[in-house]
């Protein structure tokens, strides 16, 4: 009996140690210098920026100016104005770019908003699109480097997309900035270092367009970009990070602005994984696609807090066992998981976020993930099934 115990607690120490494991792994291939990029050739096709906008009036302006000072004369900046109650289509329109507006009671979320963009543009079809979030502004040249990658690639290309903690934020609002910094640059930049794909992050994501015509959008899926990245590499079109392309937003300034938006971004990731993990797992081994198993095993590393809350389950019933019944391989399975993921946290702060946030308030990490057991036992109880825009700090 002891040894079947035993044996349960070390597949279970295992199974955690394997996404500590690519954390680790990313991490470390992170801090590696990195290769020099190889020369753009040829004109710069022909762009169409697609802005899907859900009553932004406050911000559509800004991004609007943002991105009409990258474009050119032939490109296009179209802005769906997506369920849209306050005067964002009207906003948009007197900032200079074409707009289009769409209303539906049930079919709801961003996945519809962009499929509805894209049939706009069909009639006037340029050779790239570039999706970038209302509440983004894009870096000095990143729509013309992602246009060049992307028509050279002929794959999508994903910018580098920050999110950042307004002045004056709290703790919890930094810790989060640390989390997505971890997520969309530290990750993703280990993984381009082989030469492998990345998730798409949502905005600053660019598609040649006739994969794009063909792609799936209209969904009302809770992370539609993630689903997005996993089918084009499924059909052979992996996304290629592009991290000199930047794209920066703020974290929503309100409490439960930035409960709202937490909770469908990790709802969504669990849920995916959850549900199409085993099958992707398969597909990659079966059709040796390496670049799929990649994108697979990054989708293995939960949320940062709740990989700390389960590990220190974990580690708490390890060495619990080993008191009471002496079993030390399912103690040191987790010792060992443990400082593998300590140390993936402390080398990507020291090589990536020392000057974002301070050593004291990473030590805030541990309270800050027991604050989110509600949002994780939520995903239990009641999952947030429907897409929901995060409130902002005007609303």
């Amino acid at each position: 009996m002891l040894s079947l115990l035993g044996w349960l607690l070390s597949a279970l120490v295992v199974l955690a140690l394997v996404p500590v494991l690519v954390l680790f792994a990313q991490v470390l291939l992170a801090c590696l210098p990195a290769p020099a990029l190889a020369p753009l050739n040829g004109t710069r096709p022909r762009v169409a920026v697609l802005v899907p906008a859900h009553n932004e009036s406050s911000i559509i302006s800004a991004t609007l100016a943002n991105l009409r000072g990258q474009l050119h004369e032939q490109d296009r900046l179209l802005v769906v104005a997506d369920n849209c109650d306050d005067d964002t289509a009207a906003l948009a329109r007197m900032a200079g770019a074409e707009v289009v507006e769409r209303c539906h009671a049930q079919l709801r979320g961003k996945g519809y908003a962009l499929d509805f963009g894209v049939r706009h543009l069909a009639a006037d079809a340029p050779q790239v699109v570039i999706i970038v979030d209302a509440d983004c502004l894009a870096g000095e040249g990143a729509i013309d480097l992602l246009a060049r990658r992307c028509i050279e690639a002929e794959r999508p290309v994903q910018a580098l997309y920050l999110m950042r903690a307004p002045h004056g934020a709290g703790l919890k609002v930094q810790i989060a900035e640390f989390a997505w910094r971890v997520k969309n640059l530290v990750r993703p930049r280990g993984w381009a270092r082989l030469g492998l794909p990345c998730q798409l992050m949502g905005s600053g994501m660019a598609f040649v367009w006739r994969d794009l015509a063909l792609a799936d959008l209209a969904n009302g899926h809770l992370v539609e970009d993630l689903k997005l990245g996993l089918d084009f590499c499924r059909s052979g079109k992996p996304p290629l990070f592009c991290p000199q392309a930047e794209v920066v937003s703020y974290f929503p300034g309100t409490d439960e602005g930035l409960s709202s938006q937490r909770k469908r971004w990790e709802h969504g990731h669990l849920g995916v994984l959850l549900a199409d993990v085993p099958a992707l797992l398969g597909a990659s081994l079966a059709r040796r696609d390496l670049k799929l198993l990649a994108m697979t095993l990054d989708l293995l590393v939960p949320p940062l807090a709740l990989l700390t809350l389960a590990l220190v389950a974990l580690f708490s019933v390890a060495w619990l066992a080993m008191l009471l019944f002496k079993l030390w391989l399912p103690a040191l399975l987790a010792t060992l998981t443990m400082a593998l993921l300590g140390a993936a946290v402390l080398l990507a702060w020291h090589r990536f976020a020392r000057e974002l946030i301070a050593f004291s308030v990473l030590m805030y990490a541990p309270l800050y993930a027991v604050k989110k057991i509600p949002l994780y036992l939520g995903f239990l109880i009641k999952r947030q099934v429907e897409w929901v825009r995060s409130k902002r700090d005007d609303r």
